[in-house]
């Protein structure tokens, strides 16, 4: 049997505030907020263009505001996910990341050869890897 899944459609996260978190996702990451209507609660993104459906991620509102998600790594159910930019884009959102006061980690890919990558995570504590091919 070949390859039956064609691509990456959506990652969902849960947000306890979906301003903050479209500060980080469309305001810092550059992703574009689809349709919004206010029937529909989730807040769709568009990533990229996909073949016919287009890359998201959503942000759906968590039931519990006040609440919080584990800090501790182990006891997240995410690991991380992650983004890639053009190589040209690479420093500017690395130094952007920085000005907006994140904590911008340096790491390196154990797989993927000829590419370089930061980590930084969204305001609900999810760890998101920008991945680049080397200059």
């Amino acid at each position: 049997m070949g390859r039956i899944v064609s691509g990456l459609a959506e990652i969902v996260v849960w947000s306890h505030d979906v301003d903050r978190s479209l500060a980080f996702y469309r305001d810092l990451l550059g992703f574009t907020v689809m349709e919004k209507r206010p029937e529909v609660k989730p807040t769709f993104l568009k990533v990229a263009d996909g073949d016919g459906v287009p890359q998201m991620v959503v942000l759906v509102p968590h039931p519990d505001q006040g609440g919080s998600f584990p800090t501790d790594k182990p006891l997240r159910t995410l690991h991380h996910m992650a983004f890639a930019v053009d190589a040209a884009e690479y420093e500017d959102l690395e130094a952007s990341c920085r000005q907006a006061g994140l904590d911008v980690r340096g790491g390196i890919h154990p797989v993927l050869q000829g590419v370089r990558t930061f980590y930084i995570d969204d305001p609900d504590g999810n760890e998101v890897e920008i991945i680049s091919p080397s200059a």
